[in-house]
């Protein structure tokens, strides 16, 4: 099989290039721009393209397949050559299914959550040798790649991002994997830029439990209202399987789940999503075969999957942490797991506004009470990401009526930022960064070393 990636270079792209080269495929690809780690992991295998920009010689008839990232546009000169050449064009989305669709597809979707119960899936199966294809936001540690394709493998275990497909198919992602066994997590408004509504938000998925295969299972967070609603209204033809937080305990900043016969089951993460995601991601393991007895030895090693909730360094009175939220319930989740974790210390919780929405004038009002629990909250952005973004101005009176409250400070700058968090004694405290970013550069590594000296 030919197949040729045009944008090579995105996080999702390159891993599914490299899982299509190691299973057979021949694999070209091209970008107009490639950063690392894609440009040294892609180099390793020969894959990275001779020279950087689009080339209409890459598009030939030889070719089995095309498949087009997000980061081309509309008019790419290699997808309009392809185009007239009556070529099997796919997006990333529709080519996994492609892939998987003689396999039992597990899908994870849900505004929030999926990267981390798509990890713990994809541990409790590795931990217990089931072979497995398989699609996740992040890298994890022990997996080389963050998509794998093989030829044997007889489960496929998919993060079904609701973010839009190709820029030639507007669909979102997870509407076109169409699973055996799906989850839903929650639904909490994002993505303004194509959801222009909540209403519209949720609809979306309404239609991706409509997609669930005939006989096929759903389980769901009944804690969160929306999702409750979009998943009793689902197909009677499909099992469903509520969850919610699962028995547990919490002693010296460790989490405890308590089983039925009231078993102790310690765990590397915490807080209330968290432990949601655990009891879900055990319902799903179940509908595979998994008893709980062989989930819970697996979970306790369990680390989390990279920026979700990740340590970045502790001391006996400190602790640091790195968080992928942005939206208001992934920061209010977040916040709320870390105090509740650790109640006799005081929080200091910083999150960028990075994404389109979060930077849309529209959207700030969501944000309301979403870091009230930190004892000292503060919120940073970059005006040039709004101007680049081609936003309109936000100002930071904006942002602080917005977030509400008396713990706030807003910046702009973020080695401002950097400084007034250093000058802090840092003794029974915690730091918790959030952001889909790096606060323009920060390094969280050296950050957390000297919070903690």
């Amino acid at each position: 099989m030919n197949v040729h990636f045009i944008a090579i270079g995105g996080s999702a792209m390159h891993n599914m290039a490299i899982a299509m080269h190691k299973k057979g495929f021949h694999v070209t690809g091209s970008d107009d721009e490639i950063f690392e780690p894609s440009k040294t992991r892609l180099a390793k295998l020969n894959l990275l393209p001779a020279k950087e920009g689009w080339d209409v010689n890459n598009i030939h008839e030889g070719l089995d397949a095309v498949i087009l990232g997000m980061h081309a546009r509309v008019d790419n000169p290699e997808l309009l050559k392809a185009q007239e050449l009556g070529l099997k064009i796919y997006s990333y989305p529709e080519y996994i299914y492609e892939q998987t669709k003689d396999k039992t597809r597990i899908v994870v979707g849900g505004s929030h959550g999926k990267t981390s119960i798509t990890a713990m899936i994809l541990h409790v199966l590795h931990y217990n040798k089931i072979d497995c294809d398989y699609m996740v936001g992040a890298q994890l540690e022990g997996f080389d790649t963050m998509v794998k394709l093989t030829k044997e493998a007889t489960i496929a275990v998919i993060e079904g991002d609701e973010y839009l497909s190709s820029p030639i198919d507007r669909r979102p992602k997870f509407h076109l994997y169409k699973p055996y066994i799906a989850i839903l997590s929650g639904i909490a408004w994002d993505h303004i830029n194509v959801f222009p509504t909540f209403e519209n938000y949720v609809e979306q998925f309404s239609i991706f439990v409509d997609l669930i295969e005939k006989d096929g299972a759903l389980i769901y967070c009944e804690l969160d209202e929306q999702v409750k609603k979009v998943s009793e209204k689902g197909r009677g033809d499909i099992k469903k399987y509520p969850y919610a937080i699962p028995a547990h305990v919490i002693r010296n900043g460790t989490s405890y789940l308590i089983t039925d016969s009231g078993k102790e089951v310690p765990l590397l993460v915490f807080g209330d999503h968290n432990l949601m995601n655990v009891n879900g991601a055990r319902m799903v393991c179940n509908q595979v075969g998994i008893t709980d007895e062989q989930f819970n030895e697996a979970i306790q090693s369990f680390k989390g999957a990279a920026k979700r909730l990740e340590l970045v360094k502790k001391n006996e009175s400190t602790a640091v942490y790195k968080d992928f939220a942005h939206s208001p319930s992934k920061l209010k989740a977040t916040t709320q797991a870390v105090k509740k974790q650790f109640p006799d210390r005081k929080l200091i919780a910083c999150m960028e506004l990075h994404t389109f929405s979060s930077l849309n004038e529209n959207f700030l009002k969501e944000y309301n009470g979403s870091m009230a629990l930190a004892d000292e909250a503060y919120v940073y952005y970059n005006p040039h990401t709004i101007e680049h973004k081609k936003l309109k101005p936000i100002t930071e009176q904006q942002v602080n009526q917005s977030f509400g409250g008396s713990n706030l400070k807003i910046y702009t700058n973020s080695k401002l930022l950097l400084e007034d968090l250093l000058k802090h004694d840092f003794t029974n405290k915690n730091l918790l960064m959030m952001s889909s970013g790096n606060f323009d550069g920060i390094d969280f590594k050296e950050l957390g070393e000297q919070v903690v000296k």
